[in-house]
């Protein structure tokens, strides 16, 4: 049997080679061609499939290895029998993670206390509710709003997203959708975006086209101090340069690349074909997975308990490594922006989620432990 599969998909030849021949290909660059003789195919985001990728191909199941789907043609793919399936909440500890150092480092960047302030967080569903126990460990009151969610469970603990935007900090995780009672394709558009308070931090990690870049580009240069974090763009791999020289932090596309929630995702597509063919698995991430370098995180007595949390955040994750790789590429031209973009995702260094970390605190640090667990690390604390 051949697979074609994209070339990033982490471990993928250990995983499915026990069940076919694997040939990978650059996910962006796919084409019809490529599937000749191909019963299963497997993806990232980066490749739209849909009658213009299959027809006509013996391609039987479709798997990606993905929280989204909007790049999957669902109904074309029902119409035909062919099965797929995606990877939900595989990355979804890594982008929480990710959120946490950037609102962390951020604080640093502006001077700001977290404790007491208010963040909003458009969407809780994998992603969302992992960013709520974490930003709410840092003190920061979490003002949630999810239209599906509350519909199914009642309004209370929700509020409308007038409100979620009126916070300090607002955070966006829904998934990208065109149609239906609550779209989200610019759903921070010029209107909503003219809303924010001035001083306000954005924060994208959902999709790209959930917000109006250019308007987003106009709001940031209207100079009452509102920043944004974004790790998703419209157009990618070419994004707006000049959005990204107004951004507090920009990031390629990377917020859910831990080695963990990457491994994770194969595994879940490798269980799903498995199912499929009906095949007993026989391989498991966590099999594999190389130790974490550097595991102890020794903390002392810091001046203030936001600066500890943010200080062991920064051991296992920090943000602005990743942004100087990419605003470094303000000084390309296109196309080369857009390959150093692609480039910059394939060969991302390896990052570890904070469980693989033990923090070890003084005595006198014990009051750290309960926020640091629940922001994922292991603890010890000195007798």
């Amino acid at each position: 049997m051949r697979i074609v599969a994209d070339e990033n998909i982490p471990y993928v030849h250990e995983a499915f080679g026990t069940l076919g021949e694997v040939v990978t290909v650059p996910g962006r660059g796919l084409r019809r061609a490529d599937l000749a003789g191909a019963e299963l195919l497997l993806v990232r985001s980066v490749t739209r499939v849909d009658e213009a990728l299959l027809a006509g191909t013996p391609v039987r199941f479709v798997a990606s290895a993905t929280i989204g789907f909007d790049h999957i043609d669902a109904d074309w793919l029902a119409a035909r029998g062919i099965p797929w399936a995606t990877a939900p909440g595989c990355n979804a500890v890594a982008a929480a993670e990710y959120v946490t150092a950037a609102v962390l480092r951020a604080a640093e960047r502006l001077g700001w206390t977290l404790a007491g302030r208010t963040v909003g967080i458009i969407g809780c569903g994998n992603v969302g509710s992992r960013v709520r126990r974490r930003l709410a460990a840092l003190g920061l009151e979490c003002l949630v709003n999810d239209p599906p969610r509350a519909e199914r469970e009642g309004t209370a603990g929700f509020v409308d997203l007038d409100t979620a935007l009126g916070a300090d900090i607002v955070t966006c995780h829904v998934p990208l959708t065109r149609g239906g009672p609550h779209p989200t394709f610019h759903l921070l558009d010029r209107a909503r975006l003219a809303r924010l308070r001035p001083g306000t931090l954005l924060v994208n990690t959902a999709r790209g086209l959930v917000v109006d870049n250019a308007a987003l580009r106009a709001r940031l240069g209207a100079g009452d101090g509102c920043q944004a974090i974004l790790d998703v763009w419209e157009g990618e791999p070419a994004l707006d340069p000049a959005l990204l020289d107004r951004c507090l932090f920009g990031t390629p596309h990377i917020a859910g690349y831990s080695l963990e929630g990457r491994a994770r995702g194969t595994e879940m597509i490798y269980q799903a074909v498995c199912r499929f063919l009906d095949v007993t698995p026989t391989w498991r991430a966590a099999d594999v997975l190389p130790p974490v370098p550097e595991p102890d995180i020794h903390l002392g007595t810091a001046a203030s308990p936001q600066s500890a949390l943010a200080q062991a955040v920064r051991h296992a994750y920090d943000i602005e490594q990743d942004d100087a790789a990419l605003r470094a590429t303000l000084y390309q031209p296109e196309p080369a922006r857009a390959a150093t973009f692609d480039r910059l995702r394939k060969e991302y260094p390896l990052r570890r989620e904070f469980a693989g970390y033990t923090v070890h605190l003084p005595a006198d640090g014990a009051a750290l432990a309960d926020p640091l667990q629940a922001l994922g690390f292991r603890i010890e604390v000195a007798e």
